[in-house]
């Protein structure tokens, strides 16, 4: 249930900064404010006019807190639609506290997370898709994934799935229409129309759900796994990307045991790199478990990138990997060109199936090819965000799903000649799983869910 009343919280930050923002909003929010600011001329901060930013001093009581710049908005043009002010203070951690406490204090109670969204929400000011935007923006970890949230927060989403919606509900309510009234609106020959019509809002739908692979990755990142055999120089490469000695290197075949994991930027993609263990055959117990558990990474990663190392003969250990990325995306690296090599590229290639790369990661030759190969493996190029849709939230694919399977369901009963009415009931399930992605018919417990996962100042 919606609780009209004043909330405040800390928009920036919890660690020391050069400002800080306590953020007030509600019925309420200006008169706390007035309790507590104090201009050098006097005049209250309810005398002024919305958009305007003043200067002055926070009291709790007699006593000084914070010398600030305070920031008017009056409702319904603010970012909750609902009066706001916001106190730009100094950015010391027990400043910003002592100034939530005096507004706590003076009538307003602290927000929940993501509480000030919830409320732009509810308001009407934005829907939910532009509403779980707004974290997906503040959560971006790359410059793919910031354009995607951003394109969603001005709204891309929320202007397909109505217009989507529109041509589904003139469908149910001439169909509606047709069976209150027969005598004046017939339905002669309009499961074949239907059908036809059917056709390009499915295309849509497909369309979208076909981002959403992509979509994915731009918000998660690339789930990248290292394998080779051991001394393949899987660590030597990790090194080199993450750009730091985060790998231990030696010349110990399976000095890596276990997983190392780093998440790195490349060319505005985030890669979450694993290095793994040497896959070979081993009699060590705990060489073995980390073996396993690379072959198990690999099954569930986006990308594989394969280590060959040149200087030694491809074994048992490499015909196996080669099994392993067999049908997946991959790029196969041959290692150590700095050497005499054993290995080329065109053995290389016939086996694996795979454009390969020559790289020295001891020498960090090769590598800018390795990272355009990655750019181009994933997006092919650049993505347009400024036409395209992308679907970058799991609860939007399955709303998605859901009414795609709906309308599969009208074909099907068209094509089995039901009546009219059949069509009208999966025409009106699709309309309502589209509504969820913007928020309407949607349930309390969802929403309270969804802004559950905000951070409190949002």
């Amino acid at each position: 249930m919606f609780r009209n009343d004043t909330i405040a919280a800390i928009s920036t930050g919890m660690t020391n900064s050069g400002i800080g923002v306590v953020r007030i909003s509600g019925e309420d929010a200006v008169k706390v404010a007035d309790r507590i600011f104090r201009k050098p001329n006097g005049r209250k901060l309810s005398e002024e006019k919305t958009f305007t930013i003043h200067y002055g001093h926070i009291y709790d009581e007699n006593e000084l807190i914070d010398e600030v710049l305070v920031m008017l908005m009056r409702g319904p043009r603010s970012y909750t639609a609902e009066d706001t002010v916001e106190i730009d203070c100094h950015g010391g951690v027990l400043v910003m506290r002592k100034i939530l406490e005096t507004v706590v204090k003076n009538g307003a109670r602290l927000a929940e997370p993501g509480e000030f969204t919830k409320r732009a929400f509810l308001n009407g000011r934005i829907d939910l898709s532009q509403a779980e935007a707004v974290i997906d923006v503040i959560n971006a970890k790359n410059d793919y994934a910031l354009k995607s949230s951003e394109n969603q927060l001005n709204g891309a989403m929320s202007r397909k799935v109505k217009e989507l919606r529109e041509k589904l509900i003139y469908e149910i309510a001439f169909i509606e229409s047709a069976l209150d009234d027969p005598e004046h609106i017939s339905l002669e020959g309009y499961p074949e129309i239907l059908h036809e019509r059917l056709i390009p809002i499915k295309q849509e739908i497909e369309k979208l759900l076909a981002t959403a692979d992509n979509g994915r990755v731009v918000r998660e990142g690339v789930k990248t796994v290292i394998l080779g055999k051991p001394n393949a120089g899987k660590s030597s490469l990790m090194n080199v990307l993450v750009g730091e000695e985060r790998a231990i290197v030696t010349d110990v075949a399976g000095t890596t045991r276990d997983t190392l994991e780093e998440n790195i930027r490349l060319h505005g993609i985030s890669l979450n790199i694993i290095d793994t263990a040497g896959i070979r055959d081993t009699d060590d117990i705990v060489e073995k478990i980390g073996v396993d558990k690379a072959r198990q990474i690999a099954d569930d990663a986006d990308l594989i990138i394969y280590v060959v190392d040149g200087s030694r003969p491809l074994d048992e250990n490499d015909r196996e990997i080669m099994e392993l990325i067999r049908g997946r995306k991959a790029i196969v690296l041959l290692n150590k060109t700095d050497l005499e090599m054993l290995v080329t590229e065109k053995e290389l290639e016939e086996r694996t199936g795979q454009t390969v790369i020559p790289v020295s990661a001891k020498e960090q030759k090769g590598i800018d090819v390795l990272e355009e190969r990655i750019r181009e493996l994933f997006f092919s190029g650049k993505i347009d965000f400024n036409d395209e849709v992308m679907i970058t939230n799991v609860r939007h694919k399955t709303a998605l799903r859901e009414a795609y399977d709906s309308l599969l369901l009208v074909e099907k009963s068209i094509e089995d000649q039901m009546p009219e009415d059949f069509f009208s009931i999966d025409l009106m399930n699709a309309y309502e799983e589209l509504g969820t992605i913007v928020g309407e018919a949607l349930e309390d417990d969802l929403v309270n869910e969804i802004f559950s996962k905000f951070c409190m100042g949002k």
